[in-house]
């Protein structure tokens, strides 16, 4: 059976570090959809439901070769998983939601900090504006009285973010001190946009680079911990 003609690149892009986000875009940047919820504790009720709305909305298939006859058949070709900073349970709700999809429809996953996504909407916007966005910080809240955040300053040459260090945290009144010295303006960031997400994963894979690891960035120990080992008992 014939098979239809498909873009070169079709990226799911998921991140729950904040809210649930969901998009569906093409490699030149095209949203084919977007679902998102804000309810930071509910991730694990929606994600599935906001993925399937998404693909069905762009009309994607689960993988390459779909009839050519199927609706306006395309197929997937990376997931992209936003990584953090998050919190721990919300945060891994998404890496494992991307991973499990990905796997089960042998696709790659692409790792791209969430603070990431955030800054090139934040350049984009600026680029299309003729402004120069100068040096910023993405800052979201990390609970319990810190926010976590990432210094950037313009676009490199792939058309990413340029992170300047690491994402890191720091308690509430103490962070526009911070930045005042890191030279950095504040911005802060209530929700993650993963169609931009989607995009700076499709323009890592354009770059054959690594925008960071495969461990999520939790930057805060998580709450529960392996118990240690029995104590030995003497009579």
């Amino acid at each position: 059976m014939p098979v239809a003609a498909y873009p070169r690149e079709v990226i799911l892009g998921i991140d729950t570090s904040l809210g649930t986000a969901v998009a569906v875009v093409d490699a030149d940047g095209v949203v084919r959809s977007e679902a998102t919820s804000a309810n930071p504790l509910g991730h694990a009720e929606v994600i599935g439901d906001l993925i399937a709305g998404a693909l069905a909305a762009a009309s994607v298939t689960a993988a390459i070769g779909a009839p050519v006859d199927a609706p306006a058949p395309t197929a997937l070709t990376h997931v992209v998983a936003g990584m953090g900073p998050g919190p721990f349970t919300g945060l891994r709700i998404g890496i494992a939601a991307a991973r499990a999809f990905a796997l089960a429809r042998d696709l790659p996953v692409i790792a791209v900090p969430s603070h990431d996504a955030v800054a090139l909407s934040i350049l984009l916007r600026a680029a299309i504006a003729g402004d120069d966005a100068g040096r910023f910080a993405v800052v979201t809240d990390a609970r319990r009285r810190e926010f976590a955040y990432s210094v950037y300053e313009g676009l490199d040459d792939d058309g990413l973010p340029v992170r300047i260090g690491d994402a890191a945290l720091a308690p509430r009144d103490d962070l526009d001190a911070i930045l005042v010295e890191r030279g950095a303006r504040r911005e802060d960031a209530a929700s993650i946009p993963a169609a931009l997400l989607a995009l700076a994963g499709s323009r890592a894979v354009a770059a054959s680079r690594v925008l960071t690891g495969d461990e999520p960035l939790y930057l805060r120990s998580p709450d529960v911990t392996l118990p240690g080992a029995p104590k030995r008992v003497t009579a």
